[in-house]
């Protein structure tokens, strides 16, 4: 049963919250997208073989805007650590970014990268 976020945490707690909350997430970008009539969303996931990761890469005109997604409240610059790595590959450019999560106002935490409180999918 999913309570929508108010006071409480609607994803709750244990080992599976973190992946219910990243899932619910996705689920949500991409049913916008398939809203727009896009059946097939630019969507993607990284992963290096040193097993750093980003949630999700949105792709859109060439150009890649990171998003990282954390079942917390207290977002902090290091949860976009990984995003520097999109700098490092050749001829990709990065957009801005950020941190999908609980947290309560849409702020500027890193350079242009933003908190995305989860109310504002």
């Amino acid at each position: 049963m999913l309570f929508f976020l108010g006071t409480g945490n609607a994803f709750g707690a244990g080992s599976a919250a973190g992946a219910f909350f990243e899932s619910f997430v996705i689920s949500e970008i991409i049913k916008s997208y398939y809203n727009k009539g896009i059946a097939e969303p630019p969507l993607y996931f990284y992963r290096d073989k040193e097993m750093n990761e980003i949630n999700l890469l949105i792709e859109d005109g060439g150009v890649l805007y990171p998003l990282e997604i954390k079942k917390h409240a207290d977002p902090k610059k290091s949860d976009m650590d990984a995003f520097a790595l999109i700098d490092k590959i050749p001829s990709v450019k990065r957009g801005q970014g950020g941190v999908v999560c609980l947290y309560d106002k849409l702020i500027t935490l890193k350079g242009n990268d933003k908190v995305i409180p989860i109310q504002y999918l």
